[in-house]
């Protein structure tokens, strides 16, 4: 078979007959996720057994965004210690020359994932109920845990997480620079003279924990969470207003996402997962205001960068919106962040 970008065949083949005895070679690759994430294949071995094999992308490396051994260790970590749902976690590739970046493999999970309105179409009201009480039951899971005793201390600082997010996307945002946004600017000094004091301890801040980024097995729970690369220890709470800001409901038009699952009317509405979080997690969820103004204008900060991809003609294989959109989208979300910190 033809090879496929980020796959040497021949030397990942051998490298898997070494360190994969759960699998039989011949291995067929198919790329199932790209643009400016890490890049995920599923594999398929001569039995017909399903894995799945990570690495970063080919190009465009960002250090932070693509270290393949931490990402596996969080992963490893949880499979190992925890029950929070994760692939198995199998084998891990060091050696950049074998197909020119570290990789890893771990369990293929079948399930449904809910990318946009139509994949949740099956689900009935209790379905989309069970299936939302397990989203946050699970992240309340890895909200809570003890990182040291399962050896994610270390991970990174504990502390200041609001402030490390306001100046890692400052930066992101100011490298990719294509034309002025006074607002923005002006939003991040608000943001900073704002920001509350944190009074919880840090957890695993998953950095993009949404339905797309889960597996619900056959009882509509979540069977895996996927996609660790943006994890790191911080504020729980800011990491579930983030989640949160991702649930759309049928009447909104402003959305972070273009085909937001949760705006199909089976499931519950945002106050609604809000509560259930302070519930069943025992954090206040008090400043939920700046919070949905951080994400709204971190959000912008993110998209900020998609267009002046787009304006350069590069769309990294995601299918977007036209450029004009997009620029527009940006503008927008700063508005909505602006109205959040109004007094």
């Amino acid at each position: 078979m033809s090879e496929l970008k980020g796959i040497a065949l021949a030397p990942v083949t051998d490298w898997l007959e070494q360190h994969l005895a759960s699998s039989e070679p011949p291995y067929r690759f198919e790329l199932i996720a790209a643009g400016g994430s890490n890049l995920t294949y599923r594999m398929t071995d001569a039995r017909g057994k399903v894995f799945v094999l990570r690495r970063p992308p080919v190009r465009g490396l960002v250090a932070t965004a693509h270290d393949m051994s931490r990402e596996w260790k969080i992963m490893d970590a949880l499979h190992r210690h925890t029950e929070i749902p994760v692939p198995a976690t199998l084998a891990y590739c060091q050696d950049t020359e074998i197909t020119g970046a570290e990789f890893y493999v771990m369990d293929f999970i079948d399930g449904l994932i809910l990318r946009d309105h139509k994949s949740a179409n099956a689900l009935n009201a209790g379905d989309a109920l069970v299936a939302t009480e397990s989203l946050i039951d699970v992240q309340v899971a890895f909200h809570t845990l003890d990182i040291d005793a399962v050896g994610l201390g270390d991970l990174s600082k504990r502390d200041d997480y609001l402030q490390r997010q306001l100046k890692r996307w400052r930066k992101q945002a100011e490298a990719v620079k294509s034309r002025d946004l006074p607002l923005l600017e002006r939003l991040h000094e608000q943001l900073e003279s704002a920001a509350p004091a944190a009074n919880r301890p840090a957890g695993l801040a998953h950095g993009d924990y949404r339905f797309d980024n889960c597996v619900l097995g056959k009882d509509n729970r979540v069977a895996a969470v996927l996609d660790w690369e943006l994890c790191t220890l911080g504020d729980p709470v800011v990491d579930f207003c983030w989640s949160l800001q991702y649930w759309a409901e049928p009447n909104e038009k402003l959305t972070f996402l273009q085909s937001p699952p949760t705006r199909n009317p089976v499931f519950p509405d945002r106050a609604t997962v809000a509560r259930l979080y302070a519930d069943k997690s025992g954090y206040n969820l008090n400043e939920m205001d700046y919070y949905f103004a951080f994400g709204w204008w971190k959000m912008a900060c993110i998209v900020e960068g998609v267009y002046a991809r787009l304006k350069k003609g590069a769309s990294g294989g995601m299918k977007t919106a036209p450029v004009e959109q997009v620029g527009a989208m940006v503008e927008a979300y700063l508005q909505e962040s602006q109205r959040f910190l109004a007094p």
